[in-house]
């Protein structure tokens, strides 16, 4: 973990999770400009670099470290963060594992779960407390478009998901009237390492190619095309911002009308 910054005064804390790649290094970009940032990833090598290029932007930059699947990691995070008050939690970090349901090993199912819904519980716990003191937070969920309808091969990845939805929802009610909101996006189909992933296992087969299991996933956006992490990032930026205070307890599908 790399040394504290000072914070400013006008510009508030916010911690994005799985910040490495993807979807959280395109919300830190996006946020860079109106927030410091904690960024969180398993290993600080994987941060230098963005931290390096917001910093160079003028962006105050820490990074911390934690394998989310770790119960004892995730406690030593969530006790680190909350001495410093964040007012924006972004969980982002996730796992996406796929296979068919009677062949989903426990230590599979266990780590899914660790990762895509206990580590956020347990880090929205932590800080929940100050951003109630302060009289305001945001609480932004990375979920799913799994998390609202049913895909082949993802059980694991959809309970997941779609526990943390039921905890978004929980918790907006809960935190309402004390000036904290708490929001879920779900994504379609992106273009990330974990689409990439995806592709490579299905073109593993043999069944398809790279070319067409690509175009598979795909397709299941009615505007045919994945989306970008940029998409994501400005949902959740508006999310965090003043302009979204009455947006509370929702599941913001970004999916070109998939889940329509």
């Amino acid at each position: 973990m790399l040394p504290a910054v000072r914070e400013d005064s006008e510009r508030s804390l916010a911690v994005v999770t799985g910040a490495s790649r993807g979807i959280g290094a395109a919300i830190a970009r996006a946020l860079a400009s109106t927030h410091d940032l904690v960024l969180v990833a398993r290993t600080s090598d994987a941060l230098v670099g963005l931290q390096t290029e917001l910093a160079a932007a003028g962006a105050r930059v820490d990074i911390d470290t934690a394998d989310l699947a770790a119960a004892d990691d995730v406690g030593a995070l969530a006790q680190r963060l909350a001495a410093r008050a964040p007012a924006v939690l972004v969980n982002n970090a996730g796992l996406a594992p796929s296979a068919p349901f009677v062949r989903t090993a426990d230590d599979e199912l266990a780590r899914t779960l660790a990762v895509n819904l206990v580590a956020p519980f347990v880090l929205a716990r932590a800080l929940v407390p100050g951003m109630i003191a302060r009289g305001h937070g945001r609480i932004v969920n990375i979920a799913s478009t799994a998390a609202l309808k049913g895909y082949r091969y993802t059980a694991a990845y959809s309970a997941s998901k779609g526990g943390l939805l039921a905890l978004t929802r929980a918790l907006a009610a809960e935190l309402a009237d004390r000036g904290v909101t708490v929001n879920a996006v779900c994504p379609g189909f992106c273009d990330t390492d974990i689409v990439r992933d995806a592709v490579d296992r299905i073109s593993a087969t043999g069944k398809r190619t790279k070319d067409q299991a690509l175009a598979e996933l795909a397709s299941f956006n009615p505007q045919r095309r994945l989306v970008q992490p940029a998409e994501v990032a400005t949902m959740v930026a508006y999310l965090c911002s003043a302009a979204a205070a009455s947006v509370n307890g929702q599941a913001l599908a970004i999916d070109g009308g998939e889940t329509a």
